[in-house]
């Protein structure tokens, strides 16, 4: 049946097989490895754009929880574990966020004006454009969190304490001289 064609036109098409074959292998072991990450995200806690004024999350699983614009004055987050969570523009305004762990926290542009932030967690946070105005921040932990050098500098001037977790001095993890 081959003889027809030659010799190097028989291997061309052979190894356009043999691509095609590997390509359809790769595609269908990623998109198997893929299925898990789809089953993490249907579990995603999201509260983009909600009202969650006085909400008592104290001592909550909300690792992974998206607060996306959320309104939140006055929330007890107290304890709770917002690891790897998103509070993009969220309203924190005299929020109780003590002993909380937002390790990895996306927390750009939030307001966290007279929060409580006794002993909470921030390490490699991104917390940029975020106001802490009048925020209690004893014992919190700020290690290689970005925070604007403006609102790092306004800390330094009530920081204090050293977080119970971490071990890491406020004054320290703020970069306060």
């Amino acid at each position: 049946m081959f003889s027809k064609f030659p010799s190097p036109l028989i291997n061309i098409w052979r190894r356009l097989l043999v691509i095609i074959l590997l390509l359809a292998l790769a595609f269908g072991w990623v998109m198997l490895n893929a299925t898990p990450v789809a089953f993490a995200q249907a579990k995603t806690i999201n509260y983009t754009k909600t009202s969650l004024e006085y909400r008592d999350f104290s001592n909550s699983d909300l690792r992974g929880a998206v607060f996306a614009a959320a309104e939140m004055r006055g929330a007890n987050l107290q304890g709770s574990n917002l690891t790897n969570s998103i509070l993009t523009q969220a309203i924190l305004l005299e929020a109780n966020l003590s002993g909380a762990n937002l390790t990895g926290a996306l927390a750009d542009q939030v307001t966290f004006k007279n929060a409580n932030l006794t002993n909470a967690i921030f390490k490699e946070a991104m917390l940029t454009s975020s106001r802490f105005d009048g925020a209690i921040v004893t014992g919190s932990d700020f290690t290689d969190a970005l925070i604007d050098r403006y609102e790092a500098t306004q800390m330094c001037k009530r920081a204090d304490g050293i977080n119970p977790v971490t071990g890491v001095s406020t004054r320290d993890s703020l970069g306060c001289r």
